[in-house]
């Protein structure tokens, strides 16, 4: 069954990418190659991934013992947790509807997907084609605004799996508090860059002005803002601005490669960031009736600009100039954990410094973004930026219950290990029991001492048998 869905799965996707390409370019303008590489391709890769590792992801995964229990059985056997609710985002609308569907139903649940009303486009032809590959019995698509998001929040399910952001965020785990069901909140927050001055000019605009226009800026992970000496600084820029003119052209409005804001209220948010900032603005051209801001850099400001106090979710890059990097440390560490960090160096003593002195979700040494196409990393947050990881078999872990299974038989010498425990109770079954329950390493030849025992005993017994046919003139099988 759980198959079946995947390989459904797989096979919408497959033929209704057009579709759902032609959605997303309603919905965002998002260019052709983002749709189908970041969002379709991208689901295609992550149900292949379920499809091909389902069946060791749900076997029974054997557990180390004490020596009370050497004869015994000891496993995690994963169950399903039932019916559990999904709710997308608008700013990778399919992908992020649809990336934890695939781990959820390899996990065995059914499934309710509330994709994003913002994204309107893309919300249809998801309720219109999931209907028609995968079993409706167990797969429903709920669409509509905020009345019917709370309506569904009501409900009780076996689990939540939302992406958004913080605010939206606090209200479902609020209503989830009330049937104590767990939540995964994949959040967001400003993911810092720090390009320390050995770093690769070149490259690392290259890698950090892609990440950053992806979607135009509306990606969870997007480069938020950067960090380094006022030189790195002024060469980057420079760099930057090449780039950008290279790639989109001397009118970048024009460019069929750059997606729009959402809407208008989320235009009106980034246009009011940057008419408050105090810094030194390079670009920052907008148009409200095209949802268009160009790629936009501020420099000469501080922690306290209007830039720096919430998640820009947009084409906009302040820079901050820091004097090494344990300053940069420092600024990083006195905010809100961020769901990425992303470090440009070529000193690997650089890159250990943030990797065991900072807090982040990810982090990325030399790119940014990128770690999202490895599934057998687990991608979340951690603090403010979010709770609980997916992607790959952590999406199959975060939608089952790891049941702990004991096994053990009416065997005679296990029952004579934990006689122990029974009264009357004495010092020396305290004793007893304390050696044979002691959390110790134990080697590896004496985990197969209960199959050697079998084995010997298996032996002893088929000798004996005979030495009793032959002094009693017994019949004995043909094969013995």
């Amino acid at each position: 069954m759980r198959m079946i869905q995947l390989k459904n799965l797989l096979r919408m996707l497959d033929e209704k990418s057009s579709i759902f390409a032609a959605a997303l370019a309603k919905d965002l303008r998002k260019p052709n190659q983002e749709a189908l590489c970041l969002e379709v391709d991208y689901l295609k890769n992550d149900v292949r991934g379920c499809i091909n590792n389902i069946g060791d992801w749900t076997q029974d995964n054997y557990v180390e013992k004490n020596i009370l229990t050497l004869l015994d059985q000891t496993l995690v056997h994963y169950d399903p947790l039932g019916v559990v609710l999904i709710m997308g985002a608008w700013n990778y609308p399919l992908q992020l509807s649809l990336a934890p569907l695939a781990g959820a139903i390899s996990a065995g649940n059914c499934v309710i997907i509330k994709p994003s009303e913002l994204a309107p486009e893309t919300a249809k032809a998801i309720a219109d084609l999931i209907p028609q590959y995968l079993d409706p019995h167990c797969f429903k698509v709920v669409t509509g605004g905020i009345p019917e998001t709370t309506e569904l929040l009501e409900l009780r399910f076996d689990y939540i799996f939302f992406t958004g952001s913080s605010t939206v965020g606090k209200i479902v785990r609020e209503a989830a508090n009330k049937h104590l069901t767990p939540v995964t909140l994949e959040l967001g927050g400003k993911s810092p860059v720090y390009i320390c001055d050995s770093a690769d000019v070149e490259k690392t605009a290259k890698r950090l002005v892609w990440a950053k226009l992806i979607n135009l800026g509306q990606t969870c992970i997007a480069p938020d803002y950067v960090l380094c000496s006022k030189a790195m600084e002024q060469k980057f820029i420079s760099k930057a601005q090449e780039l950008v003119k290279e790639w989109y052209g001397e009118d970048p409005q024009k460019s069929s490669n750059l997606c729009r804001i959402v809407n208008r209220r989320n235009f009106d948010r980034l246009a009011d960031i940057l008419k408050n900032t105090k810094g030194t603005v390079i670009g920052g051209r907008m148009d409200k009736d095209d949802l268009f801001i160009e790629p936009t850099m501020i420099t000469g400001i501080d922690a306290q600009d209007s830039t720096m106090q919430v998640e820009l979710f947009g084409p906009i890059m302040p820079f901050i100039t820091v004097k090494n990097k344990e300053e940069a440390v420092e600024f990083i560490n006195a905010r809100d954990k961020p769901l990425s960090l992303y470090v440009f160096t070529n000193n690997k003593d650089v890159s250990a410094l943030f990797k065991e002195k900072t807090s982040s979700g990810s982090m990325v040494i030399n790119d940014a973004i990128v770690h999202l196409s490895v599934d057998t990393l687990p991608f979340g947050g951690v603090g403010p930026s979010g709770m609980g990881s997916y992607h790959g078999k952590f999406t199959f872990l975060t939608f089952s219950h790891q049941k702990s299974v004991l096994v053990r038989d009416f065997s005679g010498f296990g029952e004579m290990l934990g006689a122990s425990r029974y009264p009357p109770y004495s010092d020396n079954k305290i004793k007893t029991l304390g050696f044979l329950v002691k959390n110790r390493k134990i080697p590896g030849f004496v985990k197969w001492v209960p199959y050697l025992s079998c084995f010997l005993a298996g032996g002893a017994a088929a000798v004996m048998y005979k030495y009793m046919a032959n002094m009693y003139n017994l019949d004995m099988p043909d094969w013995f």
